[in-house]
């Protein structure tokens, strides 16, 4: 089974292994939905993002940074 968008920790674990050297602050939520949907391991229907979702992405994408 792959990821879903409520896997949002799992979803920036990824993010952060296939983009090592992108800063996820300066990333907007344009560029965030797009990245989740390529992920190979994706599994969701690419509609059901949210402003809420994609910030929660972006915030433990954040603290794996950390």
């Amino acid at each position: 089974m792959g990821l879903r968008w409520t896997d949002v920790l799992d979803i920036a674990i990824e993010l952060d292994e296939t983009h090592p050297e992108v800063d996820p602050l300066t990333v907007n939520f344009v560029d965030l939905r797009n990245w989740v949907i390529a992920l190979d391991d994706f599994d969701d229907d690419p509609g059901k993002s949210g402003e809420k979702v994609l910030e929660a992405i972006q915030m433990h994408w954040i603290e794996e940074k950390e």
